[in-house]
């Protein structure tokens, strides 16, 4: 599970880097990169979702 956090974690960074650069800078080609991040970000989170209430279980 902390891996899972960790990597929840470094997306976030990244969509953060990538929306700034898109929102400060203007360059383009971030905005595609942060809709990908958002996209990760959907999977991991879903995954965190699910082994949460599998450990909540226990």
């Amino acid at each position: 599970m902390k891996d899972l956090v960790a990597k929840i974690h470094a997306e976030i960074e990244t969509f953060k880097t990538e929306s700034e650069s898109l929102i400060e800078k203007g360059v383009k080609a971030a905005g595609a990169r942060a809709r990908k991040s958002t996209l990760e970000l959907e999977k991991l989170l879903k995954e965190f979702r699910k082994v949460s209430i599998e450990e909540s279980k226990k």
